[in-house]
């Protein structure tokens, strides 16, 4: 594998490349938090998602090995399991390949095509989830404060979102558990709650860019 791209963006901007075998004795250092389906991972400067697909991988094989007796309940832990992978990634080449990475490995899990509905659901939050900013400056590319979606699966096909600010997630990580991206301390208050969704409200998502949040105050 080559670790860097270009001496000139090597220059400009440190870019070079974690190899996987460097990748997966690093996990193995978490290895029980990068095997569980629900346990949150933040790459600040993801890259083309070197660590990420790893972790990817590693939860989908969580999710194999406990619901593989049902495809409902696979399909949906597998979304899931997309919907707690995170990253912050300057290039904007790179947060493409790296959307476009996780997505081929989630497709191929389940075996889906472009136009299911799971993987147009799946496109949706990894549109949400890697983001096209300065991870030091917590600013996205458009300049604008980070945000990210904390997403739920609340069983039975329905998941929900809730927005939180990176900057205030990070300045308040001392009331953060250790090893969890989102706090459950009271001052976390989200900025955007949305209601309960399901896979094919998700997939319409991917065609209109958007979901609509609950009314202010609505929890």
């Amino acid at each position: 594998m080559n670790l860097i791209k270009s001496r000139k963006r090597v220059a400009d901007h440190g870019e070079v490349f974690t190899p996987a075998w460097l990748v997966d004795a690093m996990l193995d250092l978490v290895k029980d938090e990068s095997e569980r389906i629900d346990a949150r991972f933040l790459e600040p400067a993801c890259g083309s998602g070197n660590f990420l697909v790893r972790v990817l991988q590693r939860k989908l094989a969580a999710v194999e090995l406990k619901y593989r007796q049902s495809d409902f309940e696979r399909q949906h832990f597998a979304l899931y399991g997309l919907m707690c992978v995170y990253g912050i990634e300057l290039l904007a080449d790179n947060v493409a390949e790296c959307r476009e990475n996780l997505l081929e490995i989630f497709a191929d899990f389940l075996r889906i095509e472009e136009s299911d509905d799971l993987y147009r659901a799946a496109s949706y939050v990894l549109s949400q989830n890697l983001i096209h900013g300065d991870a030091l400056k917590m600013l996205g590319n458009d300049g604008q404060p980070i945000t990210f979606a904390e997403w739920g699966y609340l069983g039975k096909g329905k998941f929900q979102r809730r927005d939180f600010r990176f900057d205030i997630l990070t300045g308040m990580s001392i009331h953060v558990e250790r090893g969890s991206l989102f706090a459950k301390h009271e001052i976390f208050t989200p900025i955007k709650t949305y209601p309960p969704t399901t896979v094919r409200e998700l997939a319409a998502c991917a065609d209109r860019g958007t979901l609509a949040p609950l009314p202010v105050g609505a929890r």
